[in-house]
């Protein structure tokens, strides 16, 4: 494969995905509006020090994101595609850092890094969040980052090498908080092992080591040390220790078992570790090398920690992606990967996912524990899946990089359609755009609003307001609307039957649930 035609294939598949990505969908409720509500109160009260939510000091996460988003919107002004690019951006220069590890790592092995390429931005997980508001991708891009600068400076033993190792701290360390440690730090103690370079001491290595985390922890500071003298005494202690504590001993969510991570490992590596050259590779111990050490040291003491914090999501793995997709690239190396047979397991596991979608509406209507929307899934999405896992088995197989080119192709195509004919079925299931509207109206017509009981910021952004609407508890709300006998209130039902009885000022389904707007006397009645 030429470097031209890799090229030009890493671009079209990412702008493919974009593209689809930022059309297909609105922002999903409820992280990503949360987090773009919080960029958009940075830009309405122009404080980019301290973040807020609903008028307290948000100390969930740093400001990097918050920063980034409100940089484009002084570009292209305010707009909803901006923010949901900038992951996208961190995904492609991601890709682009590995190709850059790979070649370090096996210099004269050119279709490592052509296929580490492909793997990484054809992965299922990677390909639904590449677009997606979160803080993961930032991660894995400056994990890539810290990697790439570490391999830089214990080959060349050059200081650049450490500067991108402290920038990359730096960064992780403003995007996220000090995970970025727990990606980078076990890769960097354990160089002796992985590199087999006896020349490693605690003077040239673990001394400059030191020094860099030191430098990366100051490059934070700058902004965290104003940025708690002027949030006050409870945010400096929540983005000190407060928040990192808690999410690391017992998180306040997503508190799952240990081995939930290894249980969803088939999902979260789709569809790669269904090929059976990749098993065939990684248990062939010539392939044995300073790159596979690397991967292991990389993602193994990463998995194992985050299986025993007891937060769990699957976009926290996302940073050991880029890992994962070296270590496949390498499996295949010298493996024979190119023939049918090799491929029939990763068809056949797509074949069985498109008669999985063509029988989900049909046991839906029967299972009122789904979503309703389910029961309106068209059966075409399941039979377009079937048939791109016939076609992966049909196509021709000249070489190992034109198969994983393939699967690329065919697991984006998966991906993306799926998400966006689930989205449009859904309709205003996971579309806040039409209640966030008429909350707009209502707040331009000088008319209070508040919400009932937690409220993540929400309508905020989608809806443009300038307020968010006052949190409610159940016992608050008659008061309040003696206080403000026009105001509305923001509800949320299980049935829509609870509310068919009433002509509310608005109604729509919310997630599995429903979302309606109402005055004192609807509320009332549904009490």
């Amino acid at each position: 494969m030429t470097l031209k035609k890799i090229h030009y294939q890493i671009l079209l598949l990412w702008l493919f995905l974009v593209l689809l990505g930022l059309n297909g969908r609105s922002y999903f409720p409820i992280d990503e509006t949360r987090y773009v509500t919080v960029a958009w109160n940075m830009w309405l009260n122009g404080d980019y020090l301290v973040p807020y939510l609903n008028g307290t000091a948000y100390s969930h996460k740093p400001p990097l994101l918050f920063w980034l988003i409100n940089i484009g919107w002084q570009v292209f002004g305010v707009n909803d595609w901006w923010p949901r690019l900038i992951p996208s951006l961190f995904a492609l220069a991601s890709v682009y850092i590995t190709r850059k590890i790979a070649g370090r790592l096996w210099p004269n092995q050119i279709n490592i890094k052509d296929n580490a390429s492909l793997i990484l931005i054809g992965s299922g997980l990677w390909v639904v969040y590449s677009t997606t508001l979160m803080f993961d991708m930032l991660i894995a891009f400056f994990t890539s980052l810290g990697i790439w600068g570490l391999l830089s400076a214990l080959q060349d033993r050059k200081f650049s090498g450490w500067l991108l190792f402290t920038l990359a701290i730096g960064g992780g360390l403003l995007a996220k908080g000090p995970t970025i440690l727990l990606q980078l730090l076990p890769l960097a103690l354990l160089a002796p092992w992985w590199s087999k370079d006896k020349g490693i001491n605690a003077r040239n290595w673990y001394l400059p080591l030191l020094y860099c985390v030191l430098g990366g922890f100051a490059i934070a500071l700058v902004w965290a040390i104003p940025a708690g003298l002027h949030g006050g005494s409870e945010y400096q202690r929540a983005i000190f220790w407060g928040q990192t504590a808690n999410r690391m001993v017992d998180s306040f969510a997503h508190n799952r078992p240990f081995w939930w991570y290894l249980a969803y490992m088939p999902l979260l590596f789709f569809p790669w570790l269904f090929w059976d050259a990749f098993w065939r590779g990684l248990f062939n111990r010539q392939n044995v090398d300073i790159g596979v050490r690397l991967c292991i040291a990389w993602a193994l003491p990463v998995f194992v920690a985050f299986s025993f914090i007891s937060g769990k999501q699957v976009h926290y793995v996302l940073p050991l992606f880029p890992a994962f997709a070296l270590l496949i690239a390498r499996c295949l190396a010298n493996n024979q990967a190119s023939s049918h047979n090799h491929i029939l397991p990763i068809s056949i596991t797509i074949i069985i996912v498109g008669i999985i979608l063509i029988g989900l509406p049909h046991y839906a209507s029967t299972h009122a524990n789904l979503a309703i929307w389910v029961q309106a899934l068209p059966p075409a999405l399941g039979y377009f899946i079937a048939l791109l896992g016939l076609l992966l088995y049909a196509l021709p197989k000249p070489s190992t990089p034109q198969v994983v080119a393939q699967i690329s192709i065919i697991s984006i195509a998966i991906i993306t359609i799926t998400l966006l004919i689930v989205v449009r079925t859904a309709g205003d299931a996971y579309d806040i755009r039409p209640i966030s509207a008429k909350l707009h109206t209502l707040e331009s017509q000088h008319i209070p609003l508040a919400h009932s009981g937690k409220y993540p910021g929400i309508y905020n952004f989608v809806g443009r307001l300038a307020q968010s609407p006052t949190v409610l508890e159940e016992a608050d709300i008659t008061p309040w609307f003696r206080a403000h006998p026009n105001g509305r209130l923001i509800e949320y039902f299980k049935n829509k039957e609870e509310i068919d009885h009433l002509s509310t000022e608005y109604v729509q389904a919310y997630k599995g649930n429903f979302v309606a707007i109402m005055t004192h006397e609807q509320w009332l009645a549904t009490q």
